[in-house]
């Protein structure tokens, strides 16, 4: 089973931008579909994005599309999110998950493996 560490969150303006990676350990990494959820104070965790472990299926949740990508590097066993035209209601806790299936999911249920999140803070 991998283990997975997010890294790059951090305080931005509106408008700016942030890069966050998600390292996973374990030669099984590339079986793993990968997907990125945020979580606001007093909110539940939701959806962001998701990728196949093919690399290049991907998917978003309407309010980040357009906005968000994300991508990963099977050589590095490094998942990332790429967050552009950020806007204070994107501040969150990030986290991102590893689900051992094929297809990606959108619910929390749906994967089986959490990094300890990262935290976004957009400010107006």
């Amino acid at each position: 089973q991998v283990q997975l560490i997010e890294s790059g969150g951090g305080l931005v303006q509106a408008g700016g931008s942030l890069r966050l990676s998600c390292a996973g350990s374990g030669r099984s990494f590339s079986n793993y579909a990968m997907g990125w959820f945020r979580q606001a104070p007093g909110k539940e965790r939701e959806f962001v994005a998701a990728i196949r472990r093919n690399g290049i299926t991907t998917y978003y949740a309407d309010s980040v599309k357009g906005r968000f990508t994300i991508s990963r590097d099977s050589a590095q066993n490094t998942v990332y999110l790429q967050m552009n035209s950020l806007r204070p209601e994107d501040t969150a806790v990030y986290y991102c998950a590893a689900r051992n299936a094929l297809g990606v999911g959108y619910a929390t249920s749906q994967y089986d493996v959490w990094g300890q999140g990262t935290q976004v803070t957009v400010s107006s």
